[in-house]
């Protein structure tokens, strides 16, 4: 599968509907982006049960803006529409597989367990400052 174009329109149905989505913010004028497309590009076609999104960022600067992109490229990784994975920079090819071997062999029970621990905790401390 090669990758597809990630707007407003679209990019909450594709991390809900997908297992695994790779996100690629980046512009056309971004050296390092140009460098990284054709591994994210070869990627996608290695990893067909993959979703790879491209955001551009200068199209879709609110999206960009709502995800706090700073630095492009920037690659993000969503699994069972949890973010567990986010890093500004281009990747090689080994690399990147690293950080899909990775997010595949996640535990997703444990990441959940621990996003809810995470909530609680924020509950608790904003409760302590009221």
């Amino acid at each position: 599968m090669s990758t597809r174009e990630i707007t407003m329109e679209n990019i909450s149905s594709t991390i809900e509907d997908s297992d695994i989505v790779l996100l690629d913010f980046w512009a056309a004028w971004c050296g390092p982006c140009r460098m990284f497309a054709p591994v994210f590009e070869k990627a996608s076609e290695e990893h067909p049960d993959i979703v790879f999104g491209k955001v551009d960022t200068e199209a879709e600067q609110q999206l960009a803006a709502g995800f706090r992109i700073t630095s492009i490229p920037t690659l993000m990784a969503f699994r069972e529409g949890i973010l567990v994975f986010a890093q500004p920079g281009a990747l090689a090819a080994p690399q990147l597989q690293q950080v899909i071997d990775a997010v595949k062999g996640l535990d997703m029970n444990e990441v959940r367990a621990q996003v809810e621990a995470a909530k609680a905790e924020q509950a608790q401390a904003e409760a302590a400052q009221a």
